[in-house]
């Protein structure tokens, strides 16, 4: 296939640490060598630290899923996201870790997510509505997927539909913090204590206390909720209300804000991402989106089981996630000494698992970097998805709204592909500072579906 999706290019092999540096703030993904689509493993070197690129799924599936409590999460590149993230379950490691996820994972499964269906459903409804009223334009369609996101995260969180004003300041809180670089504060490369302050910039600070200010206002308007009995059965609520079955403690009100700006990040940021890239490859690839279109075309009541005949859009997903994971790289710590691919790993080593190149792999897959959503049929395909495929991280600790971002994903694409086309005005840059997105936007035109 000579008609491939755009994918970043690759720095030269050998670059200074100073220039590496300079690389990693203007995108992580261009930062990074060619030859990590073909190495099952790689060693970089610093004057501070040694850090390991896995691509080799045993040993992937090692620091994720065997051994998960040997290689924690590396404080370097959580660094970064700590004025907006805080001490969320996305950063914290060991009891505290578990702690948090005991308390939130109720909230997330299987029958709370059917339960969290119908405001999805009218967040999709919503959507279509605003993109229908710009039939014939020009439109940044990461926007209107962030605008779309971040609805369906307020709805789902806390029974309360975005406005349209509220959801453009999220949104564009989010764009200046991911502008700010903040996955590169001076700790991801040189070793500080933890009593020594981090030197986040002004723009950093002031994006993140905007946001978490948003986010503490409607904790705890809920919290009072909650006391005076009058709360919605919403993830908000579940989670506020689930005590730890060993301790009996609840969140306090700091800690839920920590884990709402999670939430907002996983549910809003990774989502729109996802999003904005799946409507792109559609319109690049027209056959694919009358597909989905065509079998979208019962969707009418909002009833969950709607979403189970939806297997092109569903593929289409999930190869969307494949070529343009929204957390394209996660950095994990060994905890002890140990040896991959007869390489000594001392203490303290980073060891990196990029979905990104794993996704991308020229010798697990099949036309790595082709966007074909049938090679999920395929056996090639099908033993990718359990050995190379994880755009939700695995193991331990796979991402606790996964299945919620499938379902959210697969239903607003289908949702506005059965009465609206979307055609390609120019070639996104693939660029990654939170999450993957396009360097200028993605700009796609509107038209109504005959």
């Amino acid at each position: 296939m000579t008609d491939l999706p755009p994918k970043p290019k690759s720095r030269p092999e050998k670059v200074s640490l100073l220039r590496y540096a300079r690389l990693f703030r203007q995108d992580i993904l261009s930062a990074q060598p060619a030859r990590l689509y073909r190495a099952w493993m790689a060693e970089f070197r610093t004057p501070f630290f040694r850090s390991y690129l896995l691509n080799q799924p045993d040993l992937v599936s090692t620091v994720l899923k065997a051994r998960p409590d040997d290689f924690p999460k590396s404080d370097r590149i959580s660094e970064g996201l700590r004025p907006l993230l805080g001490e969320s379950v996305f950063l914290t490691n060991g009891e505290t870790w578990k702690r948090q996820r005991r308390i939130i994972d109720p909230a997330f499964e299987g029958g709370r997510l059917r339960g969290t269906y119908p405001a999805m459903w009218a967040a999709g409804q919503q959507a279509l509505t605003r993109l229908r009223a710009r039939a014939g334009e020009v439109v940044e369609i990461e926007e209107v997927a962030s605008h779309a996101a971040a609805d369906v995260i307020f709805r789902t969180l806390f029974s309360v539909p975005i406005e349209d004003e509220m959801a453009q300041a999220v949104f564009h809180e989010f764009r200046n913090y991911q502008r700010s670089q903040p996955l590169l504060n001076i700790a991801a490369f040189v070793p500080l204590p933890r009593w020594m302050p981090r030197f986040f910039s002004r723009r950093t600070k002031k994006a993140a206390g905007r946001i978490r200010t948003l986010i503490t206002r409607m904790t705890e308007a809920r919290r009072q909720e909650i006391a005076a009995g009058t709360a919605p059965d919403d993830l908000a609520t579940k989670i506020m209300t689930t005590r730890d079955p060993e301790t009996g403690e609840l969140f306090s009100v700091e800690e839920m804000v920590d884990q709402v700006a999670i939430f907002f990040l996983a549910g809003h940021e990774t989502s729109a991402s996802a999003l904005g890239w799946a409507l792109y490859l559609m319109a690049r690839y027209p056959d694919w989106q009358d597909r989905v279109a065509a079998e979208a075309q019962h969707l009418s009541t909002g009833e969950f089981s709607e979403l189970s005949s939806l297997r092109i859009s569903r593929d289409v997903f999930r190869e969307t996630l494949r070529l343009y994971p929204p957390v394209p790289m996660m950095v994990r710590e060994a905890s002890c000494r140990e040896r991959f691919r007869d390489r000594d790993i001392a203490k303290g080593a980073q060891m990196v698992i990029s979905p990104w190149h794993l996704h991308r792999h020229e010798r697990l897959w099949d036309t790595p970097d082709a966007f074909d959503p049938a090679r999920w049929q395929t056996e090639n395909g099908k033993a990718c998805a359990r050995e190379a495929y994880i755009p939700f991280s695995a193991g331990a600790r796979v991402c606790p709204g996964a299945g919620f971002a499938m379902i959210e994903g697969v239903m607003l694409l289908s949702l506005l592909l059965r009465d609206l086309r979307v055609d390609p005005v120019d070639t996104p840059e693939p660029v990654a500072h939170l999450t993957v997105r396009s360097r200028d936007g993605i700009r796609l035109r509107i038209a109504k579906r005959d």
